[in-house]
């Protein structure tokens, strides 16, 4: 069944226009300026519309595992019937849910906990097509672990696994080079002094022992399939340049203006958070997103851990930061999936799937009143 949304602002590549959109299951099949006449077109007011915003990083799925500390949800698929639910409101249609393996907080981490009920949980509800968009895997490979490289031996040919990071939080290292930003996360989310010292000296010691080898070893694991690869939290010169050695394609959360320079420079694309967009800086003491959008060095946003940031983020860069609405969307939209190889979504163009977003602007707050997945209602 066709859909027709007329009177709306289309935001395209290069501009915003007042036009009509008509899509179907098989995709966009017309993109048009001025007003239809056909007796079933909606007439939206005016309201935005937007291809369907592409994540590729949230760890949003995480928190519905485990809700509350040291507890876990025993129904993995209901807890990831509500992320994607979240994503869905949250205007995004399609989502690399960054899934950690190996951990970066020592043996006593949960995540390690519940990594295979959330495979588990992502493979059953693709299989059994309950989700409302489409979710892919974003490995996330905490480097620092001993037993990473055992933790994802089993996902090595996993279709679902798209997207491959190399991360590295040893404390005094990247995004925690300054550890007292480290003590004020970890006491914050209730460790004590003891155990957050504790975790520092085991942290630093397994950092030194597994992070070259793993880092290696990972690499050549997906590499052999064309996944992409993205480094994590670059800070300095040397940091892209390991990336780009490794054949890296991404720099993830650079954390400063240094590393995402020479990220450009040297072709890897570069994506930030878009709640540091929304709160004015960084939680752990990185760079300003807004101040690398301002200078030309910033790729995409990634909701990271607030999945409502990115239309949210997209609309304050635009209104207090001097970037274009299309630009702004394209960062959030078909830059990132361009970035990542999605060649058939990310644009309002005829032919390509029907994943829209509809929304209305009151002031720096995005109303979404509508997400199409593949033509289909969403939410």
């Amino acid at each position: 069944m066709q859909t027709v949304l007329t009177n709306a602002k289309l935001i395209l590549e290069n501009e915003v226009v007042t036009g009509t959109i008509a899509f179907d299951a098989t995709g966009i099949t017309a993109v048009d300026q001025g007003r239809s006449q056909l007796p079933g077109a909606i007439d939206i007011g005016g309201d935005y519309v937007a291809p369907g915003l592409v994540e590729m990083h949230t760890d949003n799925m995480e928190k519905h595992f485990m809700p509350r500390p040291k507890v876990f949800w025993p129904n993995g698929l209901a807890a990831a019937l509500v992320h994607d639910a979240q994503m869905a409101a949250s205007g995004v249609t399609t989502v690399y849910d960054a899934v950690c393996a190996g951990t970066p907080f020592s043996a006593k981490d949960y995540r390690k906990d519940i990594f295979a009920d959330v495979m588990k949980a992502l493979r059953e509800g693709k299989a059994e097509g309950v989700f409302r968009i489409d979710h892919r895997i974003h490995m996330r490979c905490e480097l620092t672990s001993p037993d990473l490289m055992r933790d994802i031996e089993p996902y090595r040919e996993d279709d679902l696994v798209q997207l491959v990071s190399l991360m590295d939080h040893t404390p005094g290292q990247r995004q925690w080079r300054d550890i007292q930003h480290l003590r004020t996360y970890a006491l914050g989310n209730g460790k004590t002094e003891a155990e957050f010292e504790e975790d520092v000296a085991v942290r630093q010691s397994e950092g030194t022992a597994n992070v070259p080898s793993n880092w290696s070893a990972v690499v050549e694991m997906f590499r052999t399939r064309g996944i992409p690869i993205a480094t994590h939290d670059d800070t300095t010169v040397d940091h892209v340049e390991a990336g780009v050695a490794s054949g890296a394609v991404i720099s993830e959360f650079p954390t400063t203006i240094e590393a995402a320079a020479a990220a450009k420079q040297r072709g890897l694309a570069t994506i930030a958070g878009a709640p540091n967009v929304v709160r004015g800086g960084s939680h752990s003491g990185g760079v300003s997103v807004s101040e690398l959008a301002e200078k030309g060095l910033l790729d995409g946003l990634s909701s990271d851990y607030v999945p409502a940031s990115l239309l949210q983020a997209v609309l304050k860069l635009h209104a207090k930061h001097g970037i274009t609405l299309p630009e702004a969307m394209g960062m959030v939209t078909w830059k990132v999936a361009d970035i990542l190889g999605l060649k058939d979504r990310g644009h309002l163009k005829t032919g390509l799937r029907a994943d829209l977003v509809r929304f209305k602007a009151l002031g720096a707050t995005p109303v979404i009143a509508a997400v199409w997945s593949k033509g289909e209602r969403a939410f």
